[in-house]
């Protein structure tokens, strides 16, 4: 993981929203359409990828995303200081996934920034600037989004009641984090 000076230097609380960065945290995408790619994620993170569109599956540790059939975003649920845990859980996937032609992984730690949303305005700061309609989505724990925000492309990832990670490009997330500090005052 690079060295970076994150634009998100604080944490919000506006009205029943908690709004902070979590940082740093490992994010690797997954690619493959091959049978045994399930059973060697499964072996390696100890979960098994989701196949049902816009969901996800976890653990203590990870969290896996469904992006696309053959698409998956893996993300920890805890931050990882030390670059050699990091190193060696991607040393681990590569070996057992790319080098064996199983598919792709590539490390997107320092591609994605992911904000925690909480509390029970998270919805009504969302609708301000998100065409996806939400009604469906706050019901299911685990369910997963791929949406834009004010013009922005983000992942939502429902974690629990009013709880969400949201995942935007690093190159974003300073002009999406502004944008929501300033819709979040004026709910």
């Amino acid at each position: 993981m690079l060295k970076f000076n994150s634009p998100i230097k604080e944490e919000k609380t506006y009205n029943e929203l908690k709004i902070f960065e979590v940082e740093p945290i490992i994010k690797f995408n997954l690619r493959s359409n091959k049978r045994e790619f399930s059973t060697k994620i499964g072996k390696i993170l100890s979960i098994l990828p989701p196949n049902e569109a816009n969901t996800s599956s976890g653990n203590e540790n990870f969290n896996l995303l469904w992006l696309s059939p053959d698409e998956w975003l893996v993300y920890s649920n805890d931050k990882f200081e030390n670059l050699d845990e990091q190193l060696k859980l991607e040393n681990n996937l590569f070996n057992e996934i790319s080098r064996l032609n199983q598919g792709a992984v590539t490390n997107v730690s320092d591609h994605w920034v992911m904000i925690n949303l909480k509390g029970s305005k998270v919805y009504d700061m969302l609708s301000k600037g998100c065409p996806y309609n939400f009604n469906d989505f706050k019901e299911k724990k685990g369910a997963v989004v791929q949406t834009i925000l004010n013009h922005t492309d983000i992942i939502l990832h429902n974690k629990d009641d009013n709880n969400l990670n949201l995942f935007v490009r690093r190159s974003f997330s300073e002009d999406l984090w502004l944008w929501i500090n300033d819709s979040t005052r004026f709910i």
